[in-house]
């Protein structure tokens, strides 16, 4: 300021609004301007969204040649793109074969999406991080490596298509021996290939997956694909480049391959006895019938969405069953929906500490940072929330029970796509509901993970220290 001239003195903002307004208004359009892996996975995911809501409603996408209703146009396009496998029109029957080819397409771009969106916030993650942890993760699952946005995608389209391209040559020569043309077998085996790994669920038969009811050769491959595919990239990553080194192999990976194998032995145990003696599901079947369909049916869960059996005819106690499993999901990083399982067994771990008075959660000789226990915790809140709240809304707006509305509700929330019969029949703003569930249940826990681990910084000053009464 110059003394001799008081009218060059620095003027508060508050004098000028127009200036300060301009000022936010060019602050708040830089911030979305300025792009970050959980803006870039919000943006992409409703961009191939848009795109493929357009394209299935094309005339040509209908077996009838009629142009399909918005509202279930956008349905499949998010189940699709969300790798959920709910249809609120039958897959098989209402589609073309341009319909079909579609939603292949979606299924593939929404997979390799979210694997890829999730290597790029792992990254993000972890250039916030200090040099000790930084140095610790690099050398547990081998980050460093993946540092260039190119070579992320480069692996992530490889990994994928090799087992895509695997499942495919086991199911096409099955197609081929079960009287399918040889050109109509072929894609059936890409399109199934696709749909399993993706873990989408989607069939593209009208006589659905019931008509393979009991056959290996069809419900061991895509059983497994779906099962690796749910693993998650950096499972799937380590195993492939340490596979002779167990041992060696991260807490991550450790932790969802144990994980993961105590969830799937409850479910086909759980499974086998309270649906040994229904008529309507096993009841009717030999024992190895049941050993496998049964199998195949606990694994679907992790986000599969295929099932020999009708859900709606299972007991109560199965259907409870499987929508904890469903919660629960399958692993970090892959295209599996839910928690995902190291939440839920950082949780349980966590439980397991203060049961035993233990200070530090502990697991295979490694201890749990306090900030990623939290992570699992806003992961969780955030979630029983969304299903709270979308299971009430389907209440209120039909007539379905309690158990119908929650399963459906988890089924899309986890990116499931298994249902009790009743998405077909849904209004149109409960189709809505269920939309909005599949999408914030693709994006939601992954970004607000990211969010939480990206939001933690250090604390130069820190409150007086005082415990309130718990429980």
């Amino acid at each position: 300021m110059d003394p001799r001239n008081p009218s060059t003195a620095p003027i508060h903002p508050a004098l000028h609004p127009t200036r300060s307004t301009v000022s936010r208004f060019r602050q708040v359009i830089q911030h979305f301007a300025t792009p970050t892996p959980a803006r870039l996975a919000l943006t992409a995911f409703t961009g191939l969204i848009a795109l493929f809501t357009a394209l299935l409603s094309l005339p040509a996408a209908s077996a009838d040649g009629e142009r399909t209703a918005l509202v279930d146009a956008l349905f499949t396009a998010v189940s699709a793109v969300c790798v959920t496998g709910l249809v609120s029109v039958d897959t098989g029957e209402h589609w073309s074969d341009l319909g079909l080819v579609i939603i292949a397409v979606a299924i593939k771009l929404g997979g390799l999406g979210m694997l890829t969106v999730f290597s790029l916030l792992s990254l993000s993650v972890m250039r916030k991080m200090n040099l000790a942890q930084k140095l610790l993760t690099a050398t547990e699952t081998r980050t460093e490596k993946l540092a260039e946005v190119g070579n992320v995608v480069r692996t992530v389209v490889i990994t994928s298509s090799i087992f895509e391209v695997a499942t495919f040559i086991l199911l096409t020569p099955y197609m081929i021996v079960t009287d399918h043309p040889p050109g109509r077998s072929v894609f059936l085996g890409a399109f199934y290939a696709i749909s399993a790994f993706n873990n989408a669920g989607f069939i593209p038969e009208a006589e659905g997956v019931a008509q393979y009811a009991g056959d290996p050769f069809f419900l061991i491959p895509v059983g497994i694909a779906v099962l690796v595919g749910s693993l998650g990239f950096p499972v799937i990553l380590v195993m492939v480049k340490k596979w002779k080194h167990p041992v060696r192999w991260s807490v991550h990976v450790k932790l969802t391959l144990v994980t993961t194998g105590m969830l799937f032995g409850l479910a086909w145990v759980g499974l086998l006895a309270m649906e040994w003696a229904n008529p309507d599901t096993l009841g009717e079947h030999g024992i190895g019938r049941k050993l496998l369909t049964s199998w195949f049916t606990a694994i679907m869960p992790r986000s599969g969405g295929f099932s020999t059996l009708d859900i709606g005819l299972m007991t109560g106690e199965s259907r409870l069953l499987m929508d904890a499993l469903m919660f629960i999901g399958g692993g970090s990083g892959s295209t599996a929906g839910g928690i995902r399982v190291t939440t839920f067994a950082l949780l349980m771990l966590s439980i397991w500490a203060e049961v035993r008075g233990n200070p530090d959660v502990e697991v295979f000789g490694r201890r749990i940072p306090s900030e990623t226990i939290r992570q699992a915790i806003g992961v969780l809140v955030m979630a029983v929330s969304v299903v709270m709240i979308g299971t009430f809304l389907m209440l209120r707006m039909t007539a379905f029970t309690l158990d119908q509305s929650l399963f459906e509700v988890l089924s899309a929330f986890g990116t499931v796509g298994l249902s009790t019969g009743i998405t077909g029949t849904l209004p149109t703003d409960a189709k809505l509901v269920i939309i909005a569930l599949m999408y914030i249940g693709r994006l939601g826990p992954m970004t607000v993970a990211a969010s939480l681990a990206l939001r933690s910084r250090t604390r130069m000053i820190r409150y007086p220290l005082e415990r309130p009464i718990v429980g």
